[in-house]
Formats: structure tokens, C-alpha cells, sequence
């Protein structure tokens, strides 16, 4: 899908009544999306999905609260989504504001920039370093997420789930993905 909007192929394909009808029965996503709420990173539109296919969470940052805790595991326990997708995205203004040195003009905002400053383990050229800053969101939020949810971590240890980092590069539509941790890390080991 996302190789799709990369070429700019049309083919969005709203579902009509049968379609919706059929929604409202079940759920069966294929893939959770945790993405930053930035209205130019739309998950189902980079991923060539429709409407069903994703089980989308967006917060700023993609940051891992329990709300956000709470809704993954839902998906992975009662849906049984086998597949967790954390996507970071170019020129996130506030992972920049984060690592900036900007003032958070609420506690809200303070909460996310602080949550966002803990990936920041990195050099102080990586931090001004916006695409790394980025990137360690992303492994943070991974680790957030494995850290603060004892079921997603059970389920990735039993095979049940696989987490993989994502970097959405806005200009050209691409999405860059890291190395899979969970079900097919684990399986792709056992057979060595």
C-alpha cells in the first residue's frame, strides 16, 4: 500500500453501503498504527488501507500513555492484531520543540515533551539532529509501550504480536522500516 501512494496511484476506495454493512458486524484490522496526530501523517492513506484495515492511535509524538496503552492492548487482546507498527514522521514539530529547549505553554504539552526528551540518550549533535531525534522517539516509544504494558510484552514474547519502528518521510510518501521485534524475530531465530 504505502509503495501505492509513493507512485501517487489512485484507487482510494471509499466503501460503499455493502462494505459499511459489513463493518458493523466485527473487527478485523490487520495492522495497529501508533502515529503522531500531525495532520499531514495520515495512516491509512501512507498505507494504501482501507477503511477496517488499520486500528489507528495518534497522539503528538506517538506518545505512549495509558489511554494509548489501553487501546494496543485491546487490539492485540480482543482483536488479535498481530502486528504493531510505531511510525515517527519528518519535520515533527513537536519532537523538534522537544529537543529545541522550548517552553511548553501547558503541563499537557510539558507531559509530551518529557516523554518525547526520553529517548534523547544520544550525543548532542544527534539531538539537534531532527531525523535522529526522531528515530529515537520511535525506540523510545517501542520501549515505552514493551515497558508499561505487561500483556503486549507477553503477547510478543509468546509470538502472538510483532512491533516494528517506522519513519514516514513526508516529501516523498516513503515509509522506512527497522527491524521487526516479536513473532517473526522469533521465528526467523528458532530457525537459525
Amino acid at each position: 500500500g504505502n509503495e501505492r501512494f509513493v507512485r501517487g496511484a489512485e484507487g482510494a476506495v471509499l466503501p460503499g453501503a455493502d462494505a459499511r454493512r459489513a463493518m458493523a458486524g466485527d473487527e478485523h484490522p490487520f495492522a495497529m498504527v501508533l502515529s503522531c496526530a500531525d495532520s499531514r501523517v495520515p495512516p491509512e492513506l501512507v498505507f494504501g488501507a482501507g477503511a477496517g484495515d488499520l486500528y489507528v492511535v495518534r497522539t503528538l509524538g506517538q506518545v505512549a500513555d495509558r489511554a494509548v496503552l489501553g487501546s494496543l492492548e485491546h487490539a492485540a487482546a480482543d482483536l488479535h492484531v498481530p502486528l504493531l507498527v510505531v511510525m515517527g514522521h519528518e519535520s515533527c514539530a513537536v519532537v523538534k520543540a522537544a529537543h529545541g529547549g522550548a517552553h511548553a505553554p501547558s503541563a499537557h504539552l510539558e507531559h509530551l515533551f518529557k516523554a518525547i526528551r526520553a529517548g534523547s540518550a544520544h550525543s548532542a549533535a544527534d539531538q539537534k539532529d531532527l531525523r535522529a531525534a526522531i528515530l529515537a522517539n520511535v525506540e523510545q516509544v517501542i520501549n515505552d509501550v514493551l515497558s508499561g504494558s505487561p500483556a503486549l510484552r507477553a503477547a510478543v514474547t509468546g509470538g502472538q504480536l510483532q512491533v516494528v519502528g517506522a519513519y514516514y518521510e513526508v516529501g516523498t510518501g516513503m515509509v522506512v522500516f527497522s527491524e521487526p521485534v516479536g513473532a517473526t524475530s522469533a521465528a526467523s531465530a528458532s530457525h537459525k
